[in-house]
């Protein structure tokens, strides 16, 4: 009976948190996140640059470097790997909408539940690592 009743009560206590809407983000959130997405996106495309320049020599004087090159090159234009790269990238195509939904309920609900708690303390700790980023992983060239 106790587990019954504590197992209705969870289930209460769940539908309650949901049935509330989900707030919309600030427009000053959006700006900074996209922001940050943004620079982080430039950090992993150079550094995947930086690691392709630095690796392609390799590759090209071992010929075990030259063999894998080879064989990556005859895998990707096999018929079934270049169907299943069409769609992924159309599945993921479809899903950007849902994707895009969800990243903005995310923020909406950090702005209103965790922000005024953590904000401060998540900003400083990502202006302290910044410096550390751009040493290690920087986003220009």
């Amino acid at each position: 009976m106790k587990l019954t009743l504590a197992l209705i009560l969870a289930l209460q206590v769940s539908v309650c948190v949901w049935a509330e809407p989900i707030p919309d983000p600030d427009k000053e959130l959006v700006e900074k996140y996209e922001g940050l997405k943004a620079v982080f996106f430039k950090r992993l495309v150079n550094a995947y640059s930086k690691f392709t320049a630095a690796v392609e020599p390799l590759m090209q004087s071992s010929p075990t470097g030259q063999k894998a090159k080879e064989t990556l090159e005859e895998i990707m234009k096999r018929p079934r790997v270049e169907s299943a790269i069409k769609i992924l990238s159309g599945l993921a195509s479809e899903l950007d909408p849902v994707v895009d939904q969800a990243r903005r309920s995310l923020l909406g609900v950090y702005g209103q539940y965790l922000r005024p708690y953590i904000g401060e303390t998540l900003d400083r700790a990502i202006n302290n690592i910044k410096p550390v980023l751009d040493t290690v992983m920087p986003a220009d060239n």
